[in-house]
């Protein structure tokens, strides 16, 4: 069974409170982004390919991207293993992960694995399992993991985990990512931020048009990585000065988005950081 594993973009990414257990409450608008890819209309490779066969002893591949870390710590495995505990009588399988998309870049590449991993074991095992328990399997991987199992536009509270689906649709406009090589630790993201409930409701702001987020939907951690990667807002400013609708930077960064109105202008603006970034337009 194959299956084309695709990254998410936070619209808007609000840091509420921190909690008594040390983890911040959030508030965001969680959009997958990248479904296409590899189709003739956005033949640019992007999503991760998975796939998982029945086989006489369990086996792990990966190709692609380098997964730098021990197969016990990686987020494929513990998808598989979480999996196996709550269903012993599955069969052995052949778990082969070609990876595209980039770690460290706020796109919840890893995150998005995982949950592909429980989704695609789930199906091929007949569904033992309801999406609300996937949810609770997921979020035991990490903070993202749940939304994936849903893999639709939602509003999410709580660490991501509560999530509320959201008729939020873009089909029509282009996103051009932009990644300059740089990785931001997550203790590091939150270090510089100062909990605070946001002006404006991202839950009502997505109901206006994107030309009228900038400025009223923010993604708090800008405030305190800016400073110090001025790469970052240096980006940001570009894509918008390359008429994006909207730019923001996705979860944690490093990745900065901009929203296009069609596939032409995000292409044209992409010509602008080439060059020196990974830039890639998705619709």
């Amino acid at each position: 069974m194959v299956k084309f594993v695709n990254a998410k973009l936070n619209l808007g990414l609000n840091i509420v409170r921190k909690r008594p257990d040390g983890y911040h409450d959030l508030q965001t608008i969680f959009y997958p982004v990248g479904k296409y890819n590899g189709t003739p209309v956005n033949p640019e490779p992007f999503c991760d390919i998975l796939e998982i066969t029945e086989a006489e002893t369990t086996d792990f591949i990966f190709t692609g991207r380098k997964v730098d870390c021990p197969l016990e710590k990686n987020l494929v495995y513990k998808a598989w293993r979480i999996f196996k505990d709550n269903y012993p009588d599955m069969s052995d399988c052949r778990i082969h992960l070609e990876k595209h998309l980039p770690d460290g870049a706020g796109l919840g590449g890893g995150s998005a694995d995982a949950s592909a991993v429980l989704c695609t074991l789930n199906e091929m095992n007949g569904f033992p399992f309801s999406d609300a328990q996937l949810v609770d399997m997921a979020l035991k991987l990490g903070a993202d993991c749940p939304f994936f199992i849903y893999n639709r536009p939602c509003y999410a509270e709580g660490v991501g985990e509560r999530l509320t689906p959201v008729g939020l649709d873009l089909s029509g406009w282009w996103c051009l990512l932009v990644k300059p090589d740089l990785y931001i630790s997550t203790k590091e993201a939150f270090a510089g931020v100062t909990p605070c409930l946001p002006l404006f409701s991202l839950r009502e702001t997505i109901n206006l048009a994107p030309k009228e987020w900038q400025g009223r939907m923010v993604n708090d951690f800008e405030g305190s990585l800016f400073p110090n990667h001025e790469v970052l807002s240096d980006i940001k400013d570009r894509l918008l000065a390359n008429g994006a609708e909207y730019a923001s930077m996705s979860g944690s960064g490093s990745t900065v988005f901009g929203l296009f109105k069609d596939k032409e202008s995000a292409m044209e603006a992409s010509v602008d950081f080439r060059e020196h970034y990974t830039a890639l337009c998705l619709m």
